[in-house]
């Protein structure tokens, strides 16, 4: 939501993205069997296509066609012939694509897992609950290139958590001498791995605007605006890190 309010540009940025592909190349984790399926989405591209035509309430980026580029050209070719066919030499020719002033790359380089683990448990006269937690983390690089010269203008790497968490209760009791009463019940909650990639995936076209508005490669049209935008994100930044006394590290 913070990247949907961005104050507009001066003018909207021509990108284009081609891929964005998963590079971790993990597979889902199976404890019975060869699972096959990857871990992360294969969409990364449609993911930040999206996250850019959203930006600043679309006012960011001109997005330019080029993951399906090749049934888009079909389909010029099938209404040019069809043009031909009907008005002969007289056949309008349909106008040329657009093409893009900056090329956007990268994709999902990290998908570490069970990077902290931890439960906590409690059992009283045969009644009892316990909780588990685990952490994974997912990571993604984006650059922005200029077509015109091949220079890499401005690259970020961004992180996002994933939390799975488990509760559970159970009851042993016995009810009579021969007789046990025993009960359980459970809950298990995972944040999905497509919905962490997405917030990643914003996050690096957040940081993105903001290293080229620092670098002066592109810039707010409300400068005042844009200044307290950047205000904001440093004084949150700063809130954010850990200050360690002199001579510790």
């Amino acid at each position: 939501m913070v990247l949907d309010s961005l104050p507009p540009p001066v003018r909207p940025l021509d990108v284009a993205v081609y891929n964005f592909p998963d590079m971790t190349g993990q597979n889902k984790e199976n404890e019975t069997f060869a699972e096959f399926s990857r871990a992360l989405t294969q969409g990364g591209a449609d993911i930040l296509v999206d996250v850019l035509t959203k930006a600043g309430h679309g006012q960011w980026f001109d997005v330019d066609e080029r993951t399906a580029l090749q049934p888009l050209l079909q389909e010029r070719q099938i209404i040019q012939n069809t043009r031909n066919a009907i008005y002969g030499p007289r056949a309008e020719s349909l106008p040329a694509l657009r093409f893009a002033g900056v090329l956007l790359e990268g994709g999902i380089i990290g998908y570490d897992t069970d990077q902290q683990t931890g439960g906590l448990g409690a059992n009283y006269l045969g009644i009892g609950a316990n909780t588990e937690y685990r952490q994974d983390i997912v990571t993604v690089a984006l650059r922005a290139i200029s077509v015109k010269t091949g220079r890499v203008l401005a690259s970020v790497t961004t992180t996002k958590t994933i939390y799975s968490a488990l509760l559970q209760g159970s009851i042993f009791k016995f009810v009579a001498v021969d007789k046990l009463l025993q009960i359980e019940g459970g809950y298990t909650r995972n944040e999905p791995a497509t919905l962490a990639v997405r917030e990643a995936v914003q996050l690096a076209v957040y940081s993105l605007i903001f290293e080229g508005v620092k670098d002066h490669l592109w810039q707010f049209k409300d400068a005042a605006a844009g200044a307290v935008f950047m205000r904001n994100l440093e004084a949150k930044r700063r809130a954010t890190e850990i200050t360690f006394p002199p001579g510790h590290s």
